[in-house]
Order: structure tokens, then C-alpha cells, then sequence
């Protein structure tokens, strides 16, 4: 009787049913945000991995509600207060002026208070990881992503110019401006390794998370290496934009092939994130066993 009792005042006894109109609300300004993150984020590459990570998050979290409702305690209401004061006009904001950043920001601030409420902190303590990744739904503001793909589009412009001209590829560079034959192709966004980088440092934390539950720094030295693996990708992706124009002309370049390269780099940089996951384990596994 006593454990059992300690089990429901711990919030073992936690049904969802009782908090149905939060649920409620929450779906009815979820809702539009997604419709919103469809149309002008997860349409285009820079934000292709937000279902992924909405549905993976989603799961991650699922899974350990039955670890939460054992050590679940509702949370101080002037922390769940605080919480919305800030979330609650930031959503309001960004839905009205059409800010998607400050928008999706603010529901995730209310899905953290509500959370807080009826799980408090040790439980979102326990669940860092889920949390932390769904972050990753919350899109780059545009100024942000302009002031880091600046340099990006320059690099990779400048290594693949260099690079195309030493296999004696007549191209030239004006700033990020290729230009072969009598093609002009621009390095844009999308091939500077910002939106390679955003969505393989979310899958990668995903897979380490499931696969290795290692450690915060093994994390981030992974995480520090998928930004190199990124922007070479990215070089390699554009080195062969550039030959499938100057072989096949700007339509064939521009066309299919175009998204097909992208989708395939991204695929081989997360199978190399994979690699050198394994490499980096083998060889701390080795250092531990000779320690």
C-alpha cells in the first residue's frame, strides 16, 4: 500500500485524459505553425529535416513516458508562469508578423511549460536529449544563415575553382559566381554547407543518441567534425554541378541532376558521419582496453 501510494503522489498515477484542454490548446496553435513550417520551411532544403526530427522527437520522448510518470511531480506554478510570460507573446509575435523563427520558438515555450506542469524539472532533467533535439524545429533566423553561408559560398566557391582548374576544367571565379563555357552558375545558399551541416548535426546527435548514449564530449567532438565532412560535400556537390554543365549544358545541370547530386551527398556525408563514428569508438575502445 505504501509503495503504491508513493508511486501516485510521485505522479505514477498521471493520466492524460485530465489534461485534455491543454492538450487542446496546444493543438490548436500547433497546428497552424506546422501548416506554416510546411509551406515555407520543410518544402525547401534548408529545412527538409524538420518532419524527421518532429516524428523522431516525437517518438524519443514517447518512449520514456513511462520512466517520467514514475518520478513525475507537478512543477511550481510561478516557474510554469514564467515560462509562458516569455513564450506565449513570442508565439503571438512571430504568428502575427509572420516571424516562422520567433513563432515556432514560442510554441516550443509552451510545450515546455505545459510539460513542466505536469512532469517538473527533474523529468525534463531526464528527457535533455529529446528536448534539446526537437529544438532543432525551431528554423535559423534568415540573418543569422546569411552571416554564416557568407563565407561558406566564398570557401566552397574558391576550393572548387581551384580544384576544377588543377583537372584542367576551364572555369573562373568572380566572388561566388562560376563561370564555365559560356555558363554562369551562382553558389547559393543551399551549396555553401549551412543546410548540410543543420540537418546532419541533428540526424548525427540522433544516431549517437540511439546507438552509443555517449557522452556529452564524444558529442560535441562528433557534432565539430560533421561541420568539415559538411562543407566537403558541398564542394564535391558543387565540382560536379559545374562538370555537368560543362559537359551537358545548363539544363541538364539544372535540372533533375541538380536535386538528385544534392540528395546524394547528403547521403554519402551522413554515411561518412557513420564511419567515422565507428572509427572513433574502435579506436577508444583500443585506448580504454590498454589503459
Amino acid at each position: 500500500m505504501t509503495s503504491a501510494a508513493s508511486r501516485i503522489e510521485n505522479g505514477a498515477g498521471f493520466k492524460w485524459w485530465s489534461s485534455w484542454p491543454l492538450i487542446v490548446a496546444l493543438a490548436v496553435m500547433a497546428i497552424p505553425t506546422a501548416k506554416t513550417l510546411g509551406e515555407q520551411v520543410w518544402s525547401r532544403e534548408a529545412g527538409a529535416h524538420g518532419p524527421i526530427v518532429l516524428v523522431t522527437g516525437a517518438w524519443l520522448i514517447w518512449r520514456k513516458i513511462p520512466e517520467l510518470r514514475e518520478i513525475a511531480r507537478p512543477g511550481k506554478s510561478w516557474i510554469t508562469m514564467l515560462m509562458l510570460v516569455f513564450a506565449l507573446p513570442t508565439y503571438v509575435f512571430g504568428r502575427a508578423y509572420d516571424f516562422i523563427s520567433l513563432e515556432v520558438a514560442g510554441l516550443y515555450g509552451v510545450a515546455l511549460a505545459m510539460m513542466h506542469t505536469h512532469f517538473g524539472v527533474k523529468a525534463m532533467l531526464k528527457t535533455w536529449f529529446p528536448l534539446f533535439y526537437l529544438a532543432f524545429l525551431i528554423p535559423p533566423p534568415g540573418w543569422f544563415i546569411d552571416g554564416i553561408t557568407a563565407p561558406l559560398k566564398l570557401f566552397v566557391s574558391y576550393i572548387s575553382t581551384v580544384g576544377l582548374q588543377a583537372v584542367g576544367v576551364p572555369v573562373f571565379r568572380e566572388g561566388v559566381t562560376l563561370m564555365v563555357a559560356q555558363y554562369q552558375l551562382l553558389v547559393e545558399d543551399a551549396c555553401s554547407g549551412m543546410n548540410s551541416i543543420t540537418g546532419l548535426v541533428a540526424i548525427s546527435l540522433f544516431y549517437i543518441y540511439l546507438q552509443r548514449n555517449a557522452s556529452w564530449k564524444y558529442s560535441l567532438l562528433l557534432v565539430c567534425l560533421v561541420i568539415p565532412i559538411a562543407v566537403v560535400a558541398n564542394i564535391i556537390r558543387v565540382s560536379t554541378l559545374v562538370l555537368l554543365t560543362y559537359f551537358f549544358g545548363d539544363a541538364v545541370a539544372q535540372g533533375f541532376l541538380h536535386m538528385a547530386a544534392g540528395m546524394l551527398l547528403f547521403t554519402s556525408a551522413l554515411l561518412l558521419v557513420f564511419l567515422v563514428d565507428n572509427v572513433m569508438s574502435l579506436a577508444l575502445g583500443r585506448r580504454e582496453k590498454s589503459a
